[in-house]
Formats: C-alpha cells, sequence, structure tokens
C-alpha cells in the first residue's frame, strides 16, 4: 500500500524513469550487436578477434527485400464520379506528404531500427510554420505506451522522452529551458530532457534536466489538438499476446558469434603455419635459433629439431567444415540462403527462384501484414490531420498498400497477364497499373486519352469519301 501511494507521488517523467528497464536494455544491447559488439567478454592478451558483422548483413539485406517497391493507392469508396475524384485527390495529397517528407528514405531507415530493435514508430503532425503535415520517425527507445486491460491493440496514452539542447527547446516550444547546475568539469547546460504525454483528449509538455539533477516540470496542459493520438506503433515481429514485437537479431545471435569465434581461430591458426614453431627435444639450453632459409643449427648429440607443422593431418579442412555448418546454421536460422546475397547453384528463375528463396519471402510475407496495417493507420492520420487544418474531405480515409514483388519478375509476362485480366473484366486499368508499379495511374491514363485524341484527330477530320481533308493554299 505504500509503495502505491509514492508511486502516485511520482510525476509522469519520474515514473518513465522506472518503467520498462527490461525492454530498453535489450534495445540497447540489440543495438551494439547491430553496430559490431559481438563478442561476449573482455579481450584476453594478445587475444585475436575478427567480428565478420552477418547480424547487419541480414538485417539490410532484409529490409531491401521488404521495402522494394512499396506505395499507396486509394480506391473509390463506389462507381459514382464523385467518389472516383475524392480518392484521386486523397491519393495526391499522399504522395505529396511522401514527397515532403522524403518518406521513401525514412521507411527505410525505419524499417532497419525496427528490425534490429524489434519495434518501429511514426509520429504524424502538424507543422504551424510550414503548414503542412510533418511525419517523424521517433526511436523507440524513448517510447512508453498504455493500453487497456489485456488488449494491446487499444492504446489510450503515449508517453515520448527525448533530448534537446536548450537553444533547441527554445525553438521548439518557445519556453527557456531550466537551468542545470555544472558538473565538476565546469561545464553548464548541456541536454535538456523532454517528454511529451498523449492521450486522445490531453498534451503534456515535460521539460527537465537530462542528469536527474532536478525535477522536471510540467510548462504546458492543453487538449489534443487532433483528437487523436499522432503514433503508431508497430513490432517487426510480433509475438502472441505481446505489444512489443522481437528483433531480426536474437534468431542469428549464437550462429554469428560462433562464426566469428571459428573465423578468428583459423586466422591465427594460419598464421602460424606461415610462421612455423621450431621444436628442439632433448636441449637444455638454445641460442640464436633462426627459421629462415640457410639458417644452420648446431645439436647436441641425440638432440632433435623440427619444425611443428600444424596444418598436416587435414586439420585446417576440419575448420573449414565446421564454419560452412555455422554458415548455414546461420542461414537457416536467418530465413535468407545463400541466394539472396547473390549466390546460386545455377541460373534460376520463375518457380525455382521462388523455392530456392522460400524461407526470405514467407519472412517478408509476414512481416508486410504488420507493414501493411501501420502504413495504412499512417495514412489515416495524415488524412484526418490534413482535414482538420484545410477542411478539405477526405474521409472514409481508406488507402491501400502496395507491394514489390520481392523477386524479380518477367515484366513482359506480367503485362500479358494484366491485359488478358483487363479484357476480361477481372481488373481494371487502374488495378493493372497499380500492379505493374505506375506511380499515378490516373495521370497516366489522362496523358495517355491526350495522346489518342492527337492521335485520332486527323481521323475525324475526313470526307465523306474517307480522305482525310487536305487544306489548299490561296
Amino acid at each position: 500500500m505504500a509503495r502505491s501511494s509514492q508511486q502516485a507521488m511520482l510525476t509522469l517523467p519520474q515514473q518513465l524513469a522506472r518503467m520498462d528497464a527490461g525492454r530498453l536494455r535489450g534495445y540497447a544491447e540489440l543495438l551494439s550487436f547491430y553496430q559490431g559488439e559481438q563478442w561476449p567478454r573482455q579481450m584476453r592478451r594478445r587475444e585475436r578477434r575478427l567480428t565478420f558483422n552477418y547480424a547487419k548483413a541480414f538485417v539490410d539485406k532484409t529490409t531491401s527485400y521488404l521495402m522494394s517497391g512499396m506505395h499507396s493507392v486509394v480506391d473509390p469508396v463506389d462507381g459514382s464520379p464523385e467518389a472516383a475524384e475524392q480518392a484521386r485527390q486523397a491519393e495526391r495529397v499522399l504522395r505529396e506528404v511522401a514527397e515532403q517528407n522524403n518518406l521513401a528514405q525514412l521507411d527505410f531507415d525505419t524499417e532497419i531500427d525496427a528490425a534490429a530493435l524489434g519495434d518501429g514508430a511514426f509520429k504524424v503532425t502538424w507543422d504551424t510554420i510550414e503548414r503542412r503535415v510533418r511525419v517523424s520517425s521517433p526511436d523507440v527507445q524513448g517510447l512508453f505506451v498504455w493500453w487497456l486491460g489485456d488488449d494491446v491493440s487499444r492504446i489510450w496514452r503515449v508517453a515520448s522522452r527525448y533530448h534537446l539542447s536548450p537553444e533547441e527547446v527554445e525553438l521548439a516550444f518557445g519556453i527557456e529551458a531550466p537551468k542545470q547546475r555544472a558538473g565538476r568539469g565546469g561545464s553548464g547546460q548541456s541536454r535538456v530532457e523532454v517528454v511529451e504525454v498523449w492521450t486522445a483528449e490531453t498534451f503534456e509538455l515535460w521539460v527537465g534536466p537530462s542528469s536527474g539533477s532536478g525535477q522536471a516540470a510540467l510548462v504546458e496542459e492543453k487538449a489534443n489538438p487532433y483528437g487523436l493520438i499522432p503514433f503508431v506503433i508497430y513490432p517487426n515481429l510480433r509475438e502472441p499476446k505481446q505489444f512489443w514485437g522481437t528483433s531480426d537479431i536474437p534468431a542469428i545471435r549464437e550462429s554469428t558469434r560462433e562464426l566469428n569465434r571459428a573465423l578468428s581461430q583459423l586466422s591465427t591458426i594460419l598464421e602460424l603455419s606461415g610462421n612455423p614453431i621450431a621444436v628442439l627435444e632433448n636441449v637444455t639450453e638454445a641460442q640464436d635459433i633462426a627459421v629462415q632459409p640457410g639458417a644452420v643449427w648446431e645439436l647436441p648429440e641425440q638432440a632433435r629439431a623440427y619444425l611443428l607443422d600444424l596444418l598436416q593431418g587435414g586439420g585446417v579442412q576440419l575448420h573449414i567444415d565446421y564454419v560452412n555448418l555455422i554458415y548455414r546454421t546461420l542461414h537457416d536460422l536467418g530465413e535468407a540462403p545463400r541466394t539472396a546475397f547473390g549466390e546460386s547453384r545455377a541460373n534460376l528463375s520463375g518457380v525455382a527462384l521462388n523455392l530456392e528463396l522460400d524461407p526470405l519471402l514467407k519472412k517478408v510475407h509476414r512481416k508486410r501484414l504488420i507493414r501493411t496495417a501501420a502504413y495504412q493507420r499512417r495514412n489515416e492520420l495524415i488524412l484526418r490531420i490534413l482535414e482538420q487544418q484545410t477542411g478539405v474531405r477526405y474521409a472514409p480515409y481508406r488507402s491501400r498498400i502496395v507491394w514489390g514483388p520481392v523477386v524479380p519478375r518477367d515484366r513482359s509476362r506480367l503485362v500479358t497477364d494484366e491485359r488478358a485480366l483487363v479484357a476480361s473484366g477481372i481488373h481494371s486499368r487502374r488495378r493493372a497499373a497499380d500492379e505493374l508499379g505506375v506511380a499515378d495511374p490516373d495521370e497516366e491514363f489522362s496523358r495517355w486519352l491526350e495522346e489518342q485524341e492527337r492521335i485520332d484527330g486527323p481521323a475525324a477530320a475526313t470526307n465523306g469519301n474517307g480522305r482525310a481533308a487536305v487544306g489548299r493554299e490561296g
């Protein structure tokens, strides 16, 4: 009871300092591993350690396959001209927001972050200075989430903690940053901790010293200007009944460490074999023993000298076979076959290539299921905020995420298939253009109509005999 009352007396920033310690510690460990800190203990004297950062290679490679050719389209809710125009307008503004915020690069960076840490996030707000929607990707290491009961999909509060310089605080919020006591080194103010707390109804802004030497102050409290929580937080891969996701790294962490150890050991053996060790038997004292061409050794009677051959008996091949076994384990657990890295037993294509890459395709499919919902939610936030600020109606805020092919596809075959689907009435021209990766199908179709009118123009100006009318001079 005393503990509950003490917890209730803490300010929200103080509560955040005690929340999710295990999750934040896991983020730090995963980020260090991704950046190449992969040996588990302190380095011994004269120990050789080689680091082959396959964790980064797997994360970057999988993300490249995942994000290939992704874009958003908006379909009309019905066949009326009004609905078609509204869909075109919504799709157009989504494209403008994507260009203004360079979402292609932002999405790729966020996906690498999500794959390494296990979670990703977007924040959608209105920039009052530039009068446009701003999309950012906050660090999930500073995000804290509250949900209702056992339903992790019903988020009711989100807190975002980050650090700024005093000048940045004044520039961003128009307030003076709190003073911090100078440290022993004589330095004055450094970084200031900022905590934004969002619910659907309220917004709070806390600003305080980042060193913990003082208490954060509530500098602003007001109604939420958007009427919704402007965050999209999603897992990299979902764990059942859990809000926070899992990283791609734990599956390959032990294999990566063992590969580093095995290759470091093999490197040491090869180095020693190139600098042979002289072995002397029945010798109590030795001087000026040099292993080099033309060297002459004087040995006492019954003494024996030879060079230690570490490569005899096929020992190196055993190490190489073990390294190859680790490679296989690494690619199996990482669900990224060697073909994904450009290695192939033959020039595979079509079904054969899909079978070869099947583990990667299934992994990408699982991720795209999660990303589709996240990007649709982000599009909804963009349209809702634009509707609030501009008064233009975009409801029902629906969009469709179109993903590019994971493996190379025969474009001529795809065009043939889409022509057949359009001709049979299964696909519309717009849907076919989406599948073929046309960025703006409506604009492209308008250009086609314009060209067709220019081509058909002379034919329309024919005389009664079916010939084109020719003007006469004079």
